[in-house]
């Protein structure tokens, strides 16, 4: 047995569900990719799947190998990849996680350049705005808004994004324009709350204008945990929302959101790209990161200082 093959056999099984859908994507029979999985379970000597005519489901025992033969597998291509030989092409299995209107509006439409240059990297991207455990979940990487919250973790600083305020047309012809921020604190106008990976109250967001300096929660009839039902939830007319510019910009241009507080300023959000401290950063690792700051230069250039 070819304890390697054996691995990549298992992990495929575990991933598609199926053998049949394993021997397809590593290019062989069923039945070398069940007879590869058995010799891993006999040299074992533990069961790693349970087997029925209609699935495959993994045992407690195999989950927490999958786990490990995981790592132990993008380690060994990350050693591989070193080489100066294959530097030149990185390739191999990258996991990444991203908030769905980056994965939506920026990250997506760009990949075919990106599959263009990188022809054998193969992305599993995650497009949510949930907290994720990058070691529990054996994810490379993640691309969060906001100053960072786990010190534990490296990051690269890849954006600061400018935020403004915004409505759709029918809320304002319903409420009025509101003329000040904290006219949101109370009266008849709502927003729209926006919790991210975040437990508790919705964010508050400071303003400022010369001297003058207010911070708004506001009031909210809906809050959310998705950038994109965020957004969904501005056009529909639901509330005030404060949204990067890259999100603003296709509702604007379609008369879907109008802007609001054009004379104040808010401060602009930081946006990182982070990956476990222990994770060694492998070339397939790096030139994503890097690509995402070329975009990020496209999508939200950076802001000049006032002079």
């Amino acid at each position: 047995m070819d304890r390697i093959d054996a691995m990549q056999a298992f992990v495929r099984v575990v991933e598609t569900g199926s053998f049949t859908k394993a021997a397809d994507t590593l290019q062989a029979s069923r039945t070398r990719v069940t007879q590869l999985v058995q010799q891993l379970e006999a040299h074992l000597r533990v069961k790693l799947l349970h087997r029925t005519t209609r699935k495959v489901n993994v045992t407690a025992d195999g989950a927490a190998y999958y786990e490990r033969v995981v790592r132990l597998l993008a380690d060994l291509d990350d050693a591989e990849t070193s080489l100066s030989a294959a530097s030149a092409s990185p390739r191999g299995r990258l996991r990444v996680d991203v908030p769905a209107p980056l994965a939506s509006l920026v990250l997506v439409p760009a990949l075919p350049e990106f599959h263009a240059r990188y022809p054998d990297i193969q992305l599993d991207l995650g497009a949510s705005d949930r907290k994720v455990d990058l070691i529990d979940e054996n994810v490379d990487c993640v691309a969060r808004g906001g100053e960072l919250t786990e010190p534990s973790l490296r990051a690269r600083h890849v954006a600061d994004l400018r935020l403004g305020v915004y409505a759709a047309p029918d809320y304002l012809a319903r409420a009025g324009r509101p003329a000040h921020p904290q006219v949101l604190e109370t009266g008849h106008h709502r927003i729209i709350g926006y919790r991210g990976s975040r437990a508790g109250a919705p964010l508050a967001y400071a303003m400022r204008r010369g001297d003058e300096q207010v911070r708004v929660h506001g009031r909210y009839a809906l809050s959310v945990d998705d950038g994109n039902a965020y957004l969904a939830a501005g056009i529909a007319g639901l509330g005030v929302l404060w949204l990067p510019q890259y999100m603003a910009q296709a509702p604007l241009a379609h008369a879907q959101l109008v802007p609001l507080f054009e004379d104040w300023q808010i401060d602009p959000m930081p946006m990182y790209v982070a990956f476990p401290p222990s994770r060694h950063v492998s070339r397939k690792l790096r030139v994503f990161i890097d690509w995402i700051v070329e975009l990020m230069a496209q999508h939200a250039p950076a802001i000049q200082p006032p002079r």
